[in-house]
């Protein structure tokens, strides 16, 4: 191929494309073929700047983590900043499922978690949280956050429910409520996934801190 070609690609292109190909299709969609007809050019070329597939999936991953880990906290009080903490690790898992799930591939979950659990470990000692309190708090805040996750994407990726939560609470089930027609009717409106993530939160980090 032309030299010219070749300068005009660039290592962070390659890997921009990739991610977005995993995004979009999942880890088992990233071919050299692919990676090459979306970027133009010829598969050579791929090699040429990140190697293989394997070197490139390596680097894709340490692109990943790296990305993930750009976390900074908001707010005025303890609560308030874990909580946004807590916000950005949440849509930071569910605007990368695929990259995520490629990271737990490769051996290296503990280490994209790692940036978060030391933003964590900051807003606890500045709370004033010590030793094995401060780290129950780290913990519990993250798997808060990605039991939260898992919940969410196994719902949205489950077949559709008949009947759903919806016809249940709104038939024969809403005498489980009692004389509490409000909780029945609030159970049979669909979920609203990010009120619910930080009401949980909210408590959880309330109790952590008093406790």
């Amino acid at each position: 191929m032309p030299s010219g070609s070749r300068s005009a690609l660039s290592r962070d292109a390659v890997l921009e494309a990739a991610a977005g190909l995993v995004r979009q299709h999942g880890p088992d969609a990233l071919t050299m073929r692919k990676l090459a007809a979306e970027l133009g050019t010829a598969v050579t070329s791929i090699y040429w700047h990140v190697g293989g597939r394997e070197a490139l999936l390596d680097a894709l991953v340490e692109r990943t983590v790296a990305d993930l880990g750009e976390i900074r906290p908001g707010g005025r009080t303890p609560e308030q900043r874990v909580v946004s903490v807590a916000r950005a690790l949440r849509r930071q898992l569910r605007d990368h499922p695929h990259l995520v799930a490629l990271v737990h591939e490769r051996g290296l979950t503990e280490r994209m978690f790692l940036p978060a659990q030391q933003v964590l470990v900051r807003e606890a000692h500045a709370a004033g949280l010590r030793g094995a309190r401060a780290a129950e708090f780290v913990r519990a805040v993250q798997f808060q956050v990605v039991g939260h996750v898992l919940v969410e994407r196994h719902r949205e990726r489950a077949p559709v429910q008949d009947p759903g939560e919806e016809e249940l609470w709104r038939g024969e089930s809403a005498g489980i409520a009692g004389d509490d027609a409000a909780l029945a009717r609030a159970l049979a409106r669909p979920v609203d996934t990010e009120r619910l993530f930080v009401t949980a939160v909210r408590a959880l980090v309330r109790s952590l801190l008093t406790g």
